[in-house]
């Protein structure tokens, strides 16, 4: 015998504070992640492309 559930009755969950704080979370971490490889990317400098110069030769 089939069980029939109605549409409203069979979701898993609404898009509630848990949804928004996940999305705040990930928001949140790609910043983070952005900031480091910013950081990253300064620190990888050569003294070379810090100084600008033009080679000799």
């Amino acid at each position: 015998m089939v069980k029939i559930i109605p549409e409203n009755e069979a979701r898993q969950g609404r898009w509630g504070w848990h949804g928004l704080r996940i999305l705040i979370a990930a928001l949140l971490l790609a910043f983070v992640a952005w900031g480091i490889a910013e950081i990253y990317g300064e620190l990888a400098k050569t003294p070379a492309t810090e100084q600008g110069s033009a080679p000799s030769g």
